[in-house]
């Protein structure tokens, strides 16, 4: 049961890690969508970066997801 919760506790300190990682990319694009589109008051400012950033996370997702494979395959 302690390795368990040991690994429980590794997998959501890990996640809570990737959280934070996340929220500030989430500043930095945001930034620099600010710097090139103006504020971020604009709805369809918003809009567009919403997309932008769905789209990234899309594709970064796919070729993470291919290389975990191909690493996997390796491995075998």
């Amino acid at each position: 049961m302690r390795v368990e919760i040991l690994e429980k506790m590794a997998a959501l300190i890990t996640a809570a890690f990737g959280l934070v990682a996340a929220l500030a990319w989430n500043g930095a694009i945001r930034a620099i969508f600010e710097e090139v589109f103006g504020t971020a008051d604009n709805i369809w400012a918003m809009i567009v970066y919403a997309v932008i950033v769905t789209i990234i996370a899309v594709l970064v997702t796919i070729w993470i997801a291919r290389a975990s494979k191909k690493a996997k395959e390796s491995n075998s």
